[in-house]
């Protein structure tokens, strides 16, 4: 009998209150009016009629993305997780994450979630930097972030994940390290630390600030990680920390390691494996058993709502692609060689259904490179292969 990956849930909610200039992620300005009932009722169409796809599997995570989810007034989470609960079976351990920002105006009290069965908390705090705040274009101060964090912990979170940026407009080692010291210092189970990159159709694109030099960003850097590492802080993914009192990012994992996931939202991505005696319904002529297929919803919230609500209909799939053998093999890797452990040969095979040969040239290659590292079962780069993924992924490139 064929084994399917892992199934995880993705939703995104695409509102802000205001637009951050680094921020290229589908976000759209929250209006006065924002339709936030319609919204949630087309999610969960969404949610219906990707229940043929999940084929009959447990949801082991949901990750509640943006946008800003905490917009989403309470009442409208209870009744997308009423649905959800009716329409897919979610693991008793199932690993909820809902993302957050500090202002006190852009979430609910942090019990109600807990209520709702969320377990895991994503905080966008960034920085703690007053200056570095403003320069990042954030609505919240520091005293906002410390507040939320404290706050979050005292309502029942106990696993908590704080995102903060480095490489910031005038950032020095010390300001960088302090943003680190608080976040656990107030109590942060996980920690994102990610380098401030200018990305297209960003303000900051097309108004770039100015940016420490190499020498400065590559201290930093370097400084960060030790300083997380005393903390007794694991390194599992590139950008990834976890204390000792909690387990990296089930769902983040899940991505990593090529599993399968539902997405419902406007802009959401989402990749299923259809098993070889996969049946389809009539609305989804282009899904053929034993493919593995990415697919996307419509990108601004207008689009998203443009379905026929009193038909049984949902939003519609605006893009629907079937992944090639080498397509398998670089998407894989470029997920795989996130993670520092690397990845095993068995979960290559679950998740592509290739003959792990087909990686044998190119790891070789690497291996004689001092980049990567091959047992009997994992492979996975090595210290230094870590620190050269983009040579690693473009080796595995067709």
């Amino acid at each position: 009998m064929q084994t399917l990956p892992p199934l995880s849930l993705y939703i995104h909610v695409p509102w802000c209150v205001k637009k951050c200039p680094y921020c290229d992620f589908n976000s759209h300005a929250l209006p006065s009016d924002a339709p936030f009932n319609a919204y949630v009722n087309a999610l969960i169409a969404d949610a219906r009629a990707q229940v043929v796809l999940a084929q009959g599997r447990t949801i082991q995570s949901i990750f509640i993305g943006g946008g800003t989810p905490s917009l989403l007034p309470i009442a409208e989470y209870e009744r997308l997780f009423t649905a959800l609960h009716a329409l897919y079976h979610l693991a008793p351990d199932c690993e909820i994450t809902l993302e957050a920002n500090p202002a006190t105006v852009e979430h609910a009290p942090f019990a109600h979630y807990v209520a709702l069965g969320i377990n895991r908390l994503s905080l966008g705090v960034q920085s703690f930097d007053e200056p570095a705040l403003k320069l990042l274009g954030r609505i919240h101060h520091r005293e906002h972030a410390i507040h939320a964090i404290t706050a979050a912990k005292q309502a029942g979170f106990a696993r908590l994940n704080v995102d903060l940026m480095h490489g910031l407009p005038n950032q020095t080692v010390e300001t960088a390290l302090a943003d680190i010291q608080m976040a656990q210092q107030l109590g942060a189970s996980h920690i994102s630390w990610y380098q401030l990159t200018i990305e297209p159709n960003t303000a900051f694109y097309r108004k770039p600030p100015t940016l420490p030099d190499d020498e400065v960003l590559a201290t930093i850097e370097m400084a960060g990680a030790q300083a997380l590492l005393q903390a007794q802080f694991n390194n599992y993914e590139v950008s990834a920390w976890t204390a000792l009192t909690d387990t990296p990012c089930r769902h983040n994992v899940n991505y990593w390691q090529f599993g399968d996931y539902l997405a419902i939202g406007a802009g959401a991505h989402g990749k299923v494996t259809l098993a070889s005696a996969f049946v389809g319904d009539r609305d989804m002529p282009n899904w053929q058993a034993g493919g593995i297929y990415r697919f996307s919803k419509s990108r601004t919230p207008k689009d998203y709502l443009n379905y026929d609500s009193l038909s049984n209909s949902y939003p519609k799939f605006v893009a629907v692609s079937k992944l090639g053998a080498d397509e398998l093999v670089l998407e894989y890797m470029l997920n795989a060689l996130r993670l520092r452990a690397g990845t095993t040969l068995a979960n290559f095979v679950q998740t592509t259904a290739l003959d792990p040969d087909v990686l044998t040239p190119t790891w070789q290659r690497l291996q004689e490179q001092g980049l990567m590292v091959r047992s009997s079962t994992q492979l996975a780069p090595t210290a230094k292969g870590f620190r050269f993924l983009n040579t690693l992924v473009q080796a595995f490139m067709p």
